[in-house]
């Protein structure tokens, strides 16, 4: 099995809890639940749905970016809704953060702590370019 090396979102100063936000084996990153937090503090940043989720996928970006890979590289997320009946607004938000070939998704109603309104996981493949 190829090592484990762990990634770090490049913000976080808070602890929010025991895991990696990144787990890159060979070339895939496996990028723990992200939400709409202030990394800085562990706050949670309540907005609208759309808020949250931009929110949420700007901190996936950052742990693909800190592996050395961009948002094109993730092939897959997970997505957690407080309320399914945000899905078309989250949806939207979503449609808008990717271009090109969006990841294969599925998106789930759960119950999530601290009136969060949304956590979204995912995989990606960074390819060792040059």
């Amino acid at each position: 099995m190829s090592k484990k090396i762990e990634i770090k979102h490049p913000d976080k100063a808070a602890n929010t809890g025991a895991y990696s936000a990144g787990v890159l084996v060979g070339e895939w990153l496996f990028i723990s639940g992200q939400g709409p937090l202030d990394l800085a503090t562990g706050e949670v940043i309540h907005g609208t749905i759309e808020e949250e989720t931009l929110l949420t996928l700007s901190h996936i970006q950052k742990v693909v970016e800190a592996a050395g890979g961009t948002i094109e590289d993730i092939v897959k997320c997970t997505t957690h809704l407080e309320n399914i009946n945000d899905f078309d607004r989250y949806d939207a938000a979503y449609a808008s953060f990717f271009k090109g070939v969006k990841p294969a998704r599925t998106t789930v109603q759960s119950v999530l702590s601290d009136g969060i309104k949304i956590e979204i996981d995912a995989i990606a493949i960074i390819s060792k370019k040059g």
